[in-house]
């Protein structure tokens, strides 16, 4: 059989190629050629001649409003994993393409397993297709899960990369869930590119997901990271799939947090949190307990309420400042944006008279969790204060761990952060009545004066 003709296309200008070039003959950008399939035109017309052609022996379509379309309501396939089922919306959409990306060792093909074992256990019927292990690599993991997931042993394993090879399995099989561990293995012999190249991982997607329409099969894309944490491989493969999770975390820390950056069938508003055991991932349904039990309320300690989703959750944000011997010092961030920590040391320095301009800062959210949103600003800034200051928070005169939340502007006011209801509650419910954010404290002063004294404590 004849191999199809394939072209090289820049994923920049778009120009097409019949060989491949070091630099785009379009735009003279450099590595920029990517080699796909060759369009064939119906009727075996080439040019602008032969698409006109094609075009106008084609029937067109008929448009159907909205309001007489039909639809009907397709029973999800739950995991028995609460966490994931959450962010997924409700469980798995049958025919649906879901990836999953994270760090190498964050625990993606744990998840990925427990999930199949669960569903294998229902009665579903399953299919796990590893390009990175053997058969036997599998089961070890399995045997470890078994405690956790009654039918880890129970999930038929094929360890293949060829393309060609899966779908015909997929077809023989008609598993109502897939797992494809990873799409970047995978290899469709129609191209020469190799193994995770973007024109592979393209072409291997594209074709994973028409069997997955065609035959309703729940197909979850295991993915790779970069060294930035984001999503390696095209960005077409994300908008092509019909849901997008991020596995997050450190390696060296066992709390997990799975998020929903695209969902079709749910909400993005979603986050799951793990923590990892040796018997696999266990939900973590109360994580404010764990963290606030932990709070120091030492010099520098603040407790966040943040929210996860959609859903509070209360950690602590520790800051240690120090004298430097640098130029510039160093800000070092653990779970928080480094752009943040510049923004709040100058706020602080500009409108609370609080300066760490020669000083080193150290600012790290404890347990390994992540917070991204705005509303960390405020504790940002009253842990540095307090470590600048060299004394703990204080609320009702008295020290104690200090909850807070709200996002810090330019002039140095307090803006508001959403579900501010939720987040007092959340704090309330762990004693921390008294919370500092902006409905209590419009200004960082303000904040400042409140929970902060004007200097240390005396020795006795």
């Amino acid at each position: 059989m004849a191999r199809p003709a394939t072209v090289h296309v820049c994923s920049d200008c778009g120009h097409s190629s019949a060989r491949w070039h070091g630099r785009c003959p379009g735009c003279e950008a450099w590595n920029t050629l990517v080699e796909e399939r060759a369009p064939t035109v119906p009727g075996g017309g080439r040019g602008r001649a032969g698409a006109a052609a094609a075009t106008s022996a084609v029937r067109a379509g008929r448009p159907i409003r909205l309001a007489d379309v039909s639809t009907e309501r397709v029973p999800r396939m739950l995991t028995a994993i609460g966490e994931l089922d959450r962010v997924l919306g409700g469980g798995l959409v049958p025919g649906s393409l879901v990836l999953l990306g994270g760090s190498p060792g964050i625990g993606k093909s744990t998840l990925t397993n427990m999930a199949l074992g669960n569903l294998a256990a229902a009665g579903r019927r399953t299919l796990y297709v590893s390009g990175e292990e053997s058969a036997a690599q599998i089961r070890l993991r399995a045997e470890r899960l078994i405690a956790a997931t009654a039918g880890a042993l129970d999930v038929p394993v094929l360890a293949e990369t060829d393309l060609d090879t899966i779908l015909a399995t997929l077809r023989a099989e008609r598993p109502e869930v897939c797992v494809i561990d990873s799409v970047q293995t995978m290899h469709a012999s129609d191209l020469t590119g190799a193994p995770g190249s973007v024109g592979q991982v393209r072409e291997v997607a594209g074709r994973i997901m028409q069997i997955a329409k065609s035959d309703g099969i729940a197909v979850l894309l295991v993915g790779h990271v970069t060294k930035e944490g984001a999503l390696a491989g095209p960005r077409v493969l994300e908008h092509l799939v019909d849901c997008v999770l991020q596995f997050e975390g450190e390696r060296e820390r066992t709390y997990r947090t799975l998020r929903a950056l695209k969902n079709r069938f749910g909400s993005t508003n979603e986050a799951g949190v793990f923590e990892m055991r040796s018997g696999g991932l266990v939900e973590v349904l109360d994580a404010s307990a764990r963290f606030v039990a932990e709070a120091t309320g030492k010099p520098g300690s603040v407790v966040l309420a943040a929210m996860e989703g959609s859903r509070p959750l209360l950690v602590e944000v520790q800051a240690l400042v120090s004298p430097s011997e640098l130029v510039p010092p160093r800000r070092v961030v653990t779970g928080l944006d480094r752009n943040r920590l510049a923004l709040v040391l100058a706020v602080l320095g500009r409108h609370a008279g609080v300066g760490a301009g020669n000083a080193d800062v150290f600012v790290n959210v404890v347990g390994g969790v992540r917070v991204d949103e705005p509303g960390a600003d405020l504790a940002v800034a009253l842990a540095v204060a307090s470590a600048v200051r060299g004394v703990p928070l204080q609320t009702g005169g008295r020290t104690a761990p200090v909850a807070c939340f709200g996002e810090l502007g330019l002039t140095g006011e307090l803006r508001s952060v959403g579900h501010a209801d939720r987040r007092r509650t959340e704090a309330a419910k762990f004693g921390l009545r008294d919370v500092v954010c902006p409905e209590s404290a419009p200004t960082l002063r303000q904040a400042l004066r409140a929970v902060l004294p004007a200097r240390a404590p005396q020795a006795a």
